[in-house]
């Protein structure tokens, strides 16, 4: 269990975070040290160099006062007093003879660089290197230069004390670092906790929410980063997912009713004309109503998946110049009968020359059902009116009726698909027609809109750009 656990939790994204961000912080520090290393180490050897130019400059001064056994006793003097076990002199001609020293018992095995005496043959005023030896256990560094006509002076100090300072300085930085690496681990860690804080808030609720929970929802803070705006966002997914598998359960009711009904009918008719006597011209009549439902059920079938077609634009139009007055004139003339007997009096106002670019049968498919729509809902004695107005880049369909109306509930899921204000459905009809209107207006590049009062009447607008633009 323990060891199941431990491997878990190094699966883990909080664990991969933690070493993220104690390896880049480690990583860093040893960046960091290593210039500060590297910088302290050029500037001990500076200042050394800079304190062997010094005494060199001294050499030159004596040299120039002509007093050769004071420079004698200067060297031993110097040497002395830093101790001739950590420096050295030794004065010598251009070709490298011997001739003045220090005490040299420590520094036997010290020679003299032909490539610095070269150096300083070719003009350069000091030479610098750094040299071990074998009664030494530090390095040694080495100065040349030119104190007089035919002398040079070699000047050796030992950097013992550079090299004492730098280890102290590397012990001290790798306790310093595995102490900051404890810390960044135990820090990364409740950093990475507390960033994925958000995200096991959300595996939480989509946990909860696969086993049935629809209504969790994720908390959000109102620090506004990232993962408050996940679960905005994850929040909003659900609310539209919600909203979906509502629609999806009301629309399934409705096909259900719709494709049951007809379904009913034609088993209703076909068992009674089974199960009597019945005569040849009652049988040529059940055959009779069952195509005239089977025709119903598939017109409500092909316009769902015109619907779904249209919306996800993979509809298949064919494209021509189409008068529009002339389309809608010809549709009124056909609802004509409907509204005289109805007692309803149907007008159109079709002024000429308002032409598009469209489908002509799907726009006389749309025309119809806001014609069908409007006479269905309008009672007797009523008006429906249908005008046309051309503008400069479009043409506006205006379809007008004095009926029930419609509520400000239901102004907003008119369009949806088998979606009816009567609930009661006493009015015939599938729920599909304005569904169809809206995708035909959509996919022409479209729009339609409505306008209605509650036992006033509603009015319809469809805008149609006359050049169609496939998107």
């Amino acid at each position: 269990m323990l060891l199941e656990k431990v491997l878990r939790l190094r699966r883990s994204l909080a664990f991969r975070l933690t070493l993220w961000y104690a390896g880049i912080f480690t990583l860093s520090s040893l960046i960091a040290f290593l210039v500060f290393y590297f910088s302290i180490s050029t500037m001990r050897l500076h200042q050394t160099d800079e304190y062997l130019s010094k005494e060199i400059s001294e050499f030159s001064s004596l040299i120039a006062s002509r007093d050769m056994n004071a420079m004698t006793t200067f060297i031993n003097i110097e040497a002395e007093s830093s101790g001739v076990q950590e420096m050295f002199l030794r004065v010598m001609t251009a070709d490298g003879k011997e001739f003045a020293t220090s005490n040299m018992s420590s520094w036997n095995d010290i020679g003299v660089s032909k490539i610095a005496l070269k150096r300083l043959a070719d003009g350069e005023g000091l030479a610098f290197e750094t040299q071990t030896a074998s009664k030494h256990h530090h390095k040694i560094r080495v100065a040349y230069g030119v104190i007089g006509p035919g002398l040079i002076i070699q000047i050796g100090q030992s950097l013992e004390d550079d090299e004492e300072f730098l280890e102290m300085s590397r012990k001290i930085y790798g306790i310093t670092l595995i102490v900051l690496m404890a810390a960044a681990g135990l820090i990364g860690w409740f950093l990475a906790r507390r960033a994925l804080q958000g995200v096991e808030e959300v595996t939480r609720t989509a946990t909860a929410i696969a086993d049935g929970t629809l209504g969790q929802r994720v908390a959000v803070n109102t620090g506004g980063d990232e993962i408050d705006r996940l679960a905005r966002t994850f929040n909003a997914m659900l609310d539209r997912i919600q909203v979906l598998i509502t629609g999806m359960r009301e629309m399934t009711d409705s096909i259900a009713h719709d494709l049951r009904s007809p379904i009913a009918r034609i088993r209703g008719i076909a068992e009674l004309t089974l199960t009597t006597q019945s005569s040849t011209e009652e049988y040529e009549s059940m055959a009779a109503s069952t195509m005239e439902e089977c025709d119903r059920l598939l017109e409500v079938i092909n316009t769902m998946l015109d619907i779904t077609e249209f919306e996800a634009g993979a509809g298949k139009l064919r494209m021509e110049k189409v008068d529009l007055s002339a389309l809608v004139r010809a549709a009124c003339d056909l609802f004509q009968p409907i509204a005289e007997d109805k007692g309803i009096a149907l007008t159109a106002d079709t002024p000429p020359n308002n032409f598009i670019t469209g489908d002509v049968s799907r726009l006389q498919r749309m025309v119809a059902n806001l014609l069908d729509n409007a006479l269905k809902y309008t009672p007797s004695q009523g008006a429906v009116s249908v005008s046309i107005r051309g503008e400069e880049d479009k043409v506006v369909i205006s379809v007008q009726d004095t009926g029930i109306g419609i509520t400000e509930k239901d102004l907003p899921n008119i369009f949806k698909r088998f979606y009816r204000c009567d609930r009661s459905r006493s009015q015939a009809g599938s729920g599909l027609g304005l569904s169809l209107a809206q995708a035909v207006a959509s996919v022409h590049g479209g729009s339609i809109t409505v306008d209605s009062q509650l036992g006033k009447g509603s009015t319809f607008m469809v805008a149609l750009p006359r050049q169609y633009h496939r998107s």
